[in-house]
């Protein structure tokens, strides 16, 4: 079933594509904009996700240099039974992570370091829990296409005017070149925005089976869009197609679980895990609900653990997880 709606996806993308392209250039630019779409599929399919990683300036990492994060992954893929996925990681202030790949045997788990430094153990791996769970669902393909595509089109419709103002072969004129750069950015981010709302729902029951917790990931969830609302990522903001690919939106000013939204309330989101959570009996002692204001997460101390770092020397404490912090540390501690 996925596959087929991730194909009937890329012919509605295709279409879309080829649809700006009339109002630019006519049936001219009609058929350009079909072999761009043609060779942005196969782009897409083969090396988006590297294209992806490559803009968040992720970086690869295993057991030697982040070896509790790569064991947290490793132990939930094997829960999952799923293929050990390749595991990044992303230097970034802002707590959050994505998943991408084209299929489970060439996916690609990536989680940033401000998420690591400010979420417990559980709440790390309930979040890579709802990870995986994309890619066993399969929507790491379709997200990281639909991801490719909105940016093209987007820059297409953005280009519009310098593409297709002056050609005589454009049978709309200034209208349909105004059409363009209106339509096309729009259109294409209401695709993107409601494919993703849609599979998140998904992913955080599908995660919460696979942690075994859904407070867990209640509680993630709540300190990343608190992190996300305080600390800015300027990756993501360079590039706003890829919004979607992150557990929680990492751009400002997006919290309606609307149209609109990339992502759906995390509130709303929450309340559903919590639902779960009491049918499944969990009784994690985590309340997640949303709280009051709270102090920027900037100015909090940043807590001793595997990758956080001690405020001051101290003689060695066993951290929240009952690690050792005397023992092997790899280059994100």
């Amino acid at each position: 079933m996925n596959t087929i709606r991730t194909a009937m996806l890329l012919a509605a993308m295709t279409a879309l594509f080829m649809g700006v392209g009339f109002l630019i250039g006519g049936s001219g630019g009609m058929m350009i904009a079909l072999l761009v779409a043609a060779g942005t599929n196969l782009f897409s399919y083969w090396n988006a996700d590297k294209m992806v990683l490559s803009m968040n300036r992720a970086v690869e990492v295993d057991e030697k240099n982040a070896p509790e994060y790569y064991a947290i992954v490793q132990a939930l893929a094997k829960q999952a039974g799923l293929p050990m996925p390749k595991t990044y990681l992303i230097d970034n202030p802002q707590p959050n992570a994505f998943a991408t790949g084209r299929n489970p045997q060439n996916a690609a788990v990536a989680a940033s370091t401000g998420l690591l430094q400010r979420l417990t153990h559980e709440e790390v791996a309930a979040v890579m829990a709802h990870e995986l769970a994309h890619v066993q669902h399969r929507d790491t393909l379709t997200m990281t296409i639909v991801a490719t595509f909105a940016g093209a089109i987007s820059m297409l419709g953005n280009f519009a005017f310098f593409l297709g103002g002056n050609r005589d072969n454009n049978p709309f004129g200034f209208v349909g070149v105004l059409a363009a750069m209106i339509v096309a950015p729009f259109a294409a981010m209401i695709v993107q925005m409601a494919v993703s709302r849609t599979r998140e729902y998904e992913a955080d029951r599908r995660g919460a089976e696979i942690c075994g917790h859904p407070l867990w990931l209640a509680s993630a969830l709540d300190k990343i869009a608190r992190g996300a609302e305080r600390i800015p990522n300027p990756d993501a903001e360079r590039n706003p197609a890829m919004a979607h690919l992150f557990i929680i939106n990492p751009l400002h000013g997006e919290r309606m679980d609307s149209l609109f939204s990339t992502h759906p309330s995390t509130d709303n989101r929450i309340a559903a895990l919590q639902a779960m959570a009491r049918q499944m009996g969990d009784g994690a002692p985590r309340t997640a609900q949303r709280q009051a204001p709270t102090p920027p997460l900037m100015d909090e101390p940043q807590a001793a653990g595997p990758w956080g770092k001690p405020a001051e020397p101290a003689s060695p404490k066993s951290n929240p997880w009952g690690r050792n912090p005397t023992g092997p540390k790899g280059r994100w501690s």
